[in-house]
């Protein structure tokens, strides 16, 4: 058996999934019909094929325990000169994105791995283009608003093309008290985040 390369996001749905795939595209970055717009949880991880059904099943009882969240994308930033990424921000449910994908990443899991960079949810518009583009993007979208209420993410592969593609798609909650994102107000059972 060999390796596949593996991710897992939460999409960004319709029609601001569309909307921002083509802006992307519109600014000159050539990975963008290949990446559907998301955000990201785990970033591209190779694992030896063997271990999907054991990944598949981890990522089934984390989604089992989550509730709902409220995201909301407002305006733009950038990690230059970081790293060559212009992104849309994550006004609301950074918080519950921090703390799921600790849950997915989970070092008793089969798809722990070490960030290169701190975790900082976002929606990539712009990777590895001139800087001309990615401050056009990061000018262009600067008003850019929306919101909607997260209940669910998905496992994706990338094909030998570099196109990824949607393997299964978790919804949150059926039933099995695994855990609960946190929010206001509402009895939780694991600390509250201090970011977001």
């Amino acid at each position: 058996m060999g390796t596949v390369t593996l991710g897992v996001s939460i999409a960004v749905p319709e029609p601001y999934g569309s909307l921002l795939q083509e802006r992307r595209a519109g600014f000159g970055d050539p990975a963008a019909h290949g990446i559907p717009t998301h955000v990201t949880l785990v970033p591209p991880t190779e694992v030896d094929e063997e271990r999907l059904p054991a990944i598949r099943a981890h990522l089934a009882e984390v989604a089992a325990g989550v509730r709902p969240f409220p995201v909301r994308l407002s305006g733009t930033g950038t990690f230059r000169p970081l790293s060559p990424v212009v992104y849309v921000r994550l006004a609301e449910g950074v918080s519950a994105c921090a703390w799921l994908q600790e849950r997915v990443r989970d070092e008793s899991g089969p798809l722990v791995r070490e960030l290169q960079f701190p975790y900082h949810p976002h929606v990539t518009v712009a990777h590895g283009i001139s800087e001309e583009a990615m401050d056009r993007a990061y000018e262009e979208l600067a008003d850019f608003e929306a919101a909607w209420t997260c209940s669910s993410f998905a496992l994706y592969e990338q094909g030998p093309d570099g196109v990824w593609r949607k393997l299964h798609t978790y919804e949150f909650g059926d039933g099995r008290p695994v855990s609960t994102v946190p929010s206001q107000g509402a009895p939780v059972d694991t600390p509250t985040p201090t970011t977001g």
